[in-house]
């Protein structure tokens, strides 16, 4: 792939961007009656078989890794140092990248028992998914709740909970008819050292910080918000206990891996497991950042939010290729599908993708912008929304508007029915 292609938009991008926005009418009952009937059932066997299947696989990644020391060493001489230096690293590195894609399939089995879609049987579910995002150090109940409510209000800044758009008082900005270049650049000035540090920062610790600190959550919770505490403003009450068994099992975990670092050496730990660890977040950031975070994407306030124009509000993406697919499972190749239709497994998602394509026609949005090139065009490019307005789309550093509404049209939330605004 030339290094133009990696560094400039897709078509798919390009066409979506230059066309005015005008937010979707269809129902969901429209969508669904698309959709074959066989694509929402769920099988217990085939849920444990994915666990199964990427538990073994993560073990013969271990098992291969265990072997790189010895290996290298049979390579080592005093002709072609350099050539077990290269080896060790190269196979070292081979281990992390495939091993961070067996966190990431963790997480995305994990991510679907919370949907309820492993198994018809709720306590399956929980039990698998419990147990498999407890491996990555994930909580899977205080994650499951949250994420729960961001599918019940994507891209409302009322009622979403991830990645919500900051406002222009938010920022203390002038208003748009006063506000120069200066205000903006004093903010958002483009330093690409500093966006780097960013991007690298919020790739490998951003999950954590994020359920540490509830950061790009919404802004109606107070400060000191976060997944740790089983009282916390995120859940309900009756949730503590719930809440509290995660906490356990990351501090679990947490005591496992300081008693191997004991006994094996901390070294050891940190190129088995915190490495893939952190690069598996990596992955998982970037995923669920760009679906949700595009200057092509829309936001809503109250009266033109609906759950399909939330659902919609989200970009497919062929993150990986095959491996992505493989892995990820789906995540973010069919990720429009799941929004709209969560309790679908993730096997059948791209039989839905398929089947509401045709009537979604503009609607759809994919992109096959080179990954790391549309994570840094919406880090840099969507920086605030503004404070009026009902349908609402990022705005650049510049104070730009990066594309426009043709009208609002007001849906009932409750039915998805609409009406045209004079």
């Amino acid at each position: 792939m030339e290094l133009r292609t990696l560094l400039s938009d897709s078509p798919e991008y390009e066409e979506r961007r230059k066309r005015r926005f005008s937010p979707p009418t269809f129902t969901l009952k429209e969508l669904k009656d698309a959709v074959p009937k066989e694509a929402f059932g769920r099988n217990t066997f085939k849920g444990v078989y994915y666990i199964i299947r990427h538990l073994t696989i993560a073990g013969i990644f271990f098992w291969l890794a265990s072997h790189i020391d010895t290996v290298t060493a049979l390579l080592n001489s005093k002709e072609y140092p350099a050539l077990s230096k290269l080896s060790y690293w190269g196979l070292w590195m081979t281990y992390w990248f495939f091993q961070s894609l067996s966190g990431g399939a963790f997480w995305t089995l994990g991510h679907e028992a919370g949907h309820g879609t492993l198994s018809p049987y709720p306590w399956v579910n929980n039990l698998l998914g419990f147990g498999i995002h407890t491996i990555i150090m994930v909580p899977y109940y205080s994650w499951r709740w949250t994420h729960r409510m961001h599918h019940k209000g994507t891209a409302s800044l009322e009622k979403d909970e991830n990645y919500v758009p900051r406002t222009r008082s938010d920022f203390k900005l002038p208003p748009a008819e006063k506000a120069t270049k200066i205000d903006y650049h004093e903010l958002f000035g483009d330093v690409p050292l500093y966006t780097l540090t960013r991007l690298i920062f919020m790739t490998l610790l951003g999950f954590q910080v994020y359920m540490m600190t509830n950061v790009l959550g919404n802004t109606k919770y107070p400060s000191g918000t976060n997944h740790i505490n089983p009282f916390s403003p995120l859940f309900k009450r009756e949730h503590w206990h719930h809440i509290l068994l995660s906490d356990v099992a990351i501090c679990f975990v947490i005591g496992v891996l300081t008693k191997l670092g004991q006994v094996h050496g901390f070294n050891a730990v940190f190129k088995y497991y915190l490495i893939p660890y952190l690069l598996a977040n990596h992955w998982v950031v970037i995923l669920t950042y760009i679906q949700h975070t595009d200057p092509t994407l829309p936001h809503y306030r109250k009266g033109q939010w609906s759950f399909v124009r939330g659902s919609l509000a989200t970009v497919d993406r062929p993150l990986l290729g095959w491996l992505g697919r493989f892995f990820l499972h789906n995540i973010s190749h069919d990720h429009t599908a799941h929004h709209l239709f969560t309790t679908v497994p993730f096997y059948n998602l791209p039989l839905i993708t398929k089947a509401i394509k045709p009537i979604l026609k503009e609607h759809y949005s994919y992109d096959s912008t080179y990954t790391y090139y549309a994570l840094w065009r919406s880090l840099t490019q969507c920086c605030f929304v503004e404070d009026a307005g009902d349908v609402l789309f990022y705005k650049n550093g510049n104070g730009e508007l990066l594309r426009e509404v043709e009208m609002e049209i007001r849906v009932d939330s409750e039915t998805n029915s609409a009406s045209a605004i004079d």
